[in-house]
């Protein structure tokens, strides 16, 4: 399966248009996470996780900070706008290389298919993986993610 990948760069943001970011480059990868706090972030089935590299996303607005512990047992730091509460990122700390963008929060995210899914094990009953997607009951191979997704991506 190729992706129709759009011109970067992309951009999105909060509700209200508070905070904003421009996405520079193509993620390095993209997928679906089913754990219980992604739901709950989400409000619902899963949390649509945009891994990006730091130096490729420039962000204008203040975001909210929180942090939770994840099902994983892993502190995750979490940004929000804090007009609107629309999380926007998380892993967003001072020195690190990667983060998640809330793939919903892109402007236009319809080019967007996931290189799998996480945390399965307490995804919503009615929702159904494919026999050919990659799904982790628990913590992933992001390897394995990784290399799906450039797959996809004609990378």
């Amino acid at each position: 399966m190729s992706l129709q990948l759009p011109q970067f760069p992309v951009f999105g943001g909060c509700q209200c248009g508070h905070v904003r970011y421009r996405l520079k480059a193509v993620p390095i990868v993209f997928y679906l996470c089913h754990c219980t706090h992604c739901q709950k972030q989400s409000s619902s089935a899963f949390g649509e996780s945009v891994k990006v590299r730091a130096v490729d996303v420039e962000v204008s607005g203040e975001p909210a900070i929180f942090e939770i512990a994840a099902d994983s047992g892993k502190i995750k730091t979490c940004e929000f706008c804090p007009r609107c509460g629309i999380r926007l990122f998380h892993g967003r700390t001072a020195g690190a290389e990667t983060f998640n963008i809330k793939g919903g929060t892109l402007d236009d995210a319809t080019w967007l298919r996931p290189a799998g899914h996480i945390w399965t094990r307490s995804k919503q009953a009615f929702y159904v993986i494919g026999p050919d997607e990659i799904d982790y009951p628990a913590d992933p191979d992001y390897a394995v993610l990784r290399r799906k997704w450039q797959d996809m991506i004609g990378g």
